[in-house]
């Protein structure tokens, strides 16, 4: 998580240099926080049948985490889309216990053994987006929204460690994809009073057997000049079918969240 915070820490410093102090007004905003990740799903690899796919609670033995994230989100001068960057870090790791043996990529692990799992999710996303100016105009700057273009880099590593049942020996298998996703970006944001706004923001597309969603609602405060405070439930649902990978995640859990809008 640290190097691409510190990527997009070095960007909106590179931003704020070269843009004007007078184009501040357009819209820099720069913000990190922590979320409570709640996991559900199942996870195959190379899958021979039905009893290779591994239960993400049941079989895994995964709980609930807390990780990262860092974002910025830079409005452009007028007609260049404007920009927004989002780091997540996603992890989870546990014991696991199965009643069959199963196989991950080309090992049968063996049900008579323990076995050990992590799998690690880096999400990168890069969206170009517009927003309504005839909408914000309208409501007096109350209400704006948004339209673009989101491409999601999925960084994904996963990790089994056990005893194999051809050779008996302890053998770690694992797994590692970049997965390019292109989604559509669409968000509202709600402005009441001045230091108060009521955002939502989703991503998605459906495509093949694929599908990926993300959903942000987010309540942000500005309680002293370029600050502000936020809190928030994130949702995430994949389901991958990449590279003889096939899993279907769900994610979701509060967050909360501080930062800085120029």
């Amino acid at each position: 998580m640290r190097r691409y915070v510190m990527l997009l820490t070095s960007i909106a410093l590179f931003l704020l240099t070269v843009m004007p102090q007078e184009s501040y007004s357009l819209g820099l905003e720069i913000g990190a926080g922590y979320m409570l990740h709640e996991p559900s799903g199942q996870l195959a690899y190379k899958p021979l049948s039905s009893v290779d796919t591994l239960d993400i609670e049941r079989d895994l033995g995964y709980d609930n985490e807390e990780r990262p994230f860092a974002r910025i989100k830079a409005e452009t001068p007028i007609l260049l889309p404007n920009v927004y960057l989002i780091a997540t870090s996603i992890k989870f790791e546990g014991a696991g216990s199965k009643a069959t043996n199963f196989t991950f990529g080309d090992i049968t692990f063996d049900v008579t053994a323990p076995f050990n799992s992590n799998v690690q999710m880096e999400l990168y996303d890069i969206c170009l987006y517009y927003s309504l100016p005839f909408l914000h105009t309208a409501t007096i700057g109350k209400i704006n929204a948004e339209i673009g273009l989101n491409t999601r880099l999925v960084d994904f590593d996963a990790e089994v460690s056990g005893r194999d049942v051809m050779t008996g020996l302890t053998t770690t298998e694992s797994i590692n994809e970049i997965i390019p996703v292109p989604m559509i970006y669409l968000a509202i944001q709600l402005n009441p009073v001045s230091k108060l706004s009521i955002e939502a923001e989703g991503r998605g597309i459906v495509y093949s057997s694929n599908h990926y969603y993300d959903v942000i609602g987010r309540v942000k405060v500005k309680p002293i000049g370029p600050l502000f405070i936020a809190g928030g439930y994130r949702y995430t649902d994949m389901k991958i079918d990449y590279s003889e990978i096939e899993a279907s995640i769900k994610i979701g859990g509060p967050f909360i969240e501080t930062g800085v809008v120029f």
